[in-house]
């Protein structure tokens, strides 16, 4: 048979043909999520070691094994291993140990809520890749491990924070589940809170999302034609108002687009966390971002509506520090774009977190008798840093009784 004789291939796909094919695929992925998460079908939290637990707390291990064991303690012995000498802490054991023995600042309860107002964080970048999912829950469990109590809200109909809070998106969560009913009826009973669900990891809850979220970008500008009056960018910031009371902060994860969600989120915040990858095409798209950002916010300012951030901040993840890595150019573009926004702290690349990314999990997920034990440091401590940052920011107004 001549080459032309060939029988070409077939290119052209009908939308009626897309509904099968999604079906093959999610077969597929329901497969490949079995055989990832295998033996383990849910996610647990990790252990620590008494020289974790020495870091977090900044005591020696002498006095912790002393207050550990000392007669009438109220402190978590943890649990002995090997020969009894060490002993392993669980993720919660850790936490009642920061709270009680730390020097960290702990925010005051009375009556079972907070003297403070929780603050809300989002997370926000165009461009896919860019760490931002990632960034959002290990940005969770750094603060969770200084001891604060912290709520995830995924309004990304992607729903990847969702599974790395350890949900199946597609099989534990509904649309009834995420913010989308309190989007379309604000008065609903129990407001956002009753839509708040436990994780795995002790001190962080979460708001999970569904790809049914998409619904609400055909909702919110429907509502606003309907009702000129309408404020469809307040409409998240109201439901946040009394969780604040409940949480010392409120992560909030978005699409990688300037959608209605993402504007509610951004007008909902109290600061921005961008994650930006150091190279070029990373850089244009969060020079796109801030463009089209600008335009919308100039629209609300002409309109009276403004706010203030406590701070947006510009961190570098993924950071290849290798002789041909374009980073060091790139960095050098951010510092002019960005200024006093770029912050010091640079989370490295690491195989590691690619590792931990094909398990649904972050680097605080896995625990230092792990393997990668040795890597561990390289990246966590950045993030542990940058958390303690963050924190620093707020504790200081707390104190002073904002």
């Amino acid at each position: 048979m001549k080459m032309s004789e060939l029988p070409g291939i077939e290119r052209r796909v009908k939308l009626s043909n897309l509904g099968e094919f999604a079906k093959r695929l999610s077969v597929m992925t329901n497969e490949l999520r079995e055989q990832i998460l295998a033996p383990r079908p849910r996610k647990s939290a990790p252990s620590f070691t008494i020289g974790e637990l020495s870091e977090l707390c900044g005591i020696d291990r002498q006095k912790i094994n002393y207050l550990a064991t000392k007669e009438g303690s109220e402190l978590p012995a943890g649990q002995t291993n090997g020969t009894g000498r060490a002993r392993i802490f669980s993720l919660k054991d850790v936490r009642a140990w920061v709270q009680q023995v730390s020097d960290i600042y702990q925010t005051p309860l009375v009556t079972g809520t907070r003297e403070h107002r929780g603050r809300v964080l989002i997370t926000a970048n165009f461009k896919g890749g860019s760490c931002k999912t990632t960034t959002t829950m290990c940005i969770a469990q750094g603060l969770s491990l200084r001891g604060r109590k912290v709520l995830v809200i995924d309004l990304d109909p992607q729903a990847s924070l969702s599974e790395l809070c350890g949900l199946y998106a597609e099989k534990d969560v509904t649309w009834e589940d995420t913010v989308l009913p309190f989007i379309y009826e604000p008065d609903i009973e129990g407001g956002l809170g009753a839509k708040v669900q436990s994780t795995y990891w002790d001190g962080i809850d979460v708001i999970p999302a569904h790809n049914y979220l998409h619904d609400a970008e055909f909702h919110l500008p429907t509502a606003q034609k309907s009702n000129p009056g309408f404020e469809f960018w307040s409409v998240l910031r109201q439901g946040i108002e009394p969780l604040r009371a409940q949480y010392d902060y409120i992560v909030l994860d978005t699409a990688p687009a300037l959608s209605y969600m993402t504007l509610n989120a951004l007008m909902a915040a109290d600061s921005m966390i961008m994650p930006l990858v150091p190279e070029s095409l990373d850089f244009i798209s969060s020079v796109s971002f801030w463009s089209l950002f600008a335009e919308v916010a100039t629209g609300f300012v002409e309109h009276e509506v403004d706010k203030t951030y406590d701070f947006i901040s510009v961190l570098l993840s993924k950071v290849d520090y290798g002789s041909t890595s374009s980073a060091p150019v790139v960095r050098s573009w951010a510092q002019r774009a960005y200024g006093e926004w770029l912050h010091t702290t640079e989370i490295p690349a690491s195989s590691v977190m690619s590792n931990g990314a094909l398990a649904f999990s972050t680097v605080f997920d896995l625990s230092r008798s792990d393997a990668v034990a040795k890597t561990l440091a390289r990246v966590k401590q950045p993030l542990m840093d940058y958390c303690k940052w963050i924190d620093d920011q707020y504790v200081a107004q707390w104190r002073s009784g904002q």
